[in-house]
Parts: structure tokens; sequence; C-alpha cells
């Protein structure tokens, strides 16, 4: 149809003055890239009319892509600048690294389901992403070889933060991530500064379990 581009549009400007910036978010970069990030890309045909909804939705495998207020929010939490180098941990769908990569320099993305990292990986090379890096592999052991990071963002549940991911975050760096049990977590986010680490509670939210080796088994 040839008013698709600017149904989608409206939607996402819907979608961020309702859903986003309602609720309390004003970073502009945050605005700014989820005004720009086409969400209903990132889910299945069948769910394109819900993409831009004020809820979860199902991407397969088992997982989901998240509402578009906890991406904002998560996002914002991680106070970016724009010229960070942030490691996402839970590729999914592709859009938070999406998000991401509409704000700063370059981010590492890792997912351990292969069928969800050959999708997204072919929907960024589309999309024309190239500043998001990606592997397959366990996102609990982060990414050493690329670190430390600026920021870095944990898209499922852990019942703890997994001790590499500290390891792997720059002096001044943050890390959001919600921990708690298997069906409901707490997202927290810890700072990482020459006087050691602080954790700051913001809040329930329920996220899919995180599995791997610092993380639920499987």
């Amino acid at each position: 149809m040839n008013d698709e581009p600017n149904k989608f549009a409206r939607w996402r400007r819907e979608m961020v003055e309702n859903q986003i910036i309602a609720r309390g978010v004003t970073d502009p970069l945050v605005i700014r890239a989820m005004t720009q990030a086409p969400r209903h890309l990132f889910v299945s045909e069948a769910m394109v009319d819900s993409a831009y909804g004020d809820f979860p939705l199902p991407i397969g495998e088992g997982q989901t892509i998240s509402q578009p207020f906890i991406i904002a929010e998560m996002t914002q939490r991680l106070e970016l600048t724009g010229f960070e180098r942030v490691l996402e941990i839970g590729t999914g769908s592709g859009y938070q690294a999406a998000v991401l990569s509409q704000i700063v320099y370059k981010v590492y993305t890792i997912e351990r389901n292969n069928t969800l990292f050959l999708q997204t990986r072919k929907l960024f090379d589309r999309l024309k992403y190239h500043n998001i890096v990606t592997r397959y592999s366990d996102g609990t052991q982060g990414w050493k070889q690329e670190g430390p990071f600026d920021a870095i963002i944990v898209t499922a549940g852990g019942n703890q933060i997994p001790a590499p991911l500290v390891e792997q975050l720059a002096m001044g760096g943050r890390l959001v991530m919600p921990v708690g049990g298997h069906h409901s977590q707490e997202l927290l986010k810890v700072e990482k500064t020459e006087n050691g680490i602080t954790t700051t509670n913001l809040g329930g939210c329920r996220f899919v379990k995180l599995i791997g080796q610092h993380g639920w088994p499987e």
C-alpha cells in the first residue's frame, strides 16, 4: 500500500508521544531513536499491525520483543551521549540494537539462539545498520575481546549480574539488567566508579530468562 510508510511513521510518533514521553522519558537522543527505528520490521508479518502497541510481542523461539516504554527506559538509564561502544546481551529480533545504533558509535550484540541470530543479522544488513556487530554465543560471558564497554544492556532476566559483564564494563560505565526470579525481576542499574560498584533498583519488570553459564541453566 502506498500509504504504509506514512502510516508507520505516524504510529511511531504516536507511540513516542503516548507511551514514552508521557511516562517521563526525556532524553532527546532516546526519543529521536525511538521515532526513527522501524519497530514493525522487527516483528513477524502477522504482528505488524500490533508492532507499536503498548505491550511486548512474541518473536518466535520462546522470545519476545519488549514493550516500547521498557526499551526507552532502559536505554535512557544508560545515559548515552552518542560516542559510546555498547554491548547488548540478547539480540532477539534486533529492535533494541537498532534503537541503540541510532544513538551510539558502535553496538556489539550477542544472541545464543542461532535461528534468531541468522534472521537478525540479515535484517541488519538489509537495513544497512553498519555500526551493529553481531555474535552467536553465550551472552552471559560477554565479549572480552571487544571490551571494555562504555555501557552494557541485558534484555533477559538473570538470577544475578554475570561477573564477566561487570569485569568488561569500562570505568565510569553503566550496566542495566533485570535481576530476580523466573517470573519477575527488578530492573537494576550498575555503575562502575573508582570507588567501586553502585547499584540502583529501578523497579519491577518481567523478562524472559537469561540462559547461559552465568545465568539460568537451559
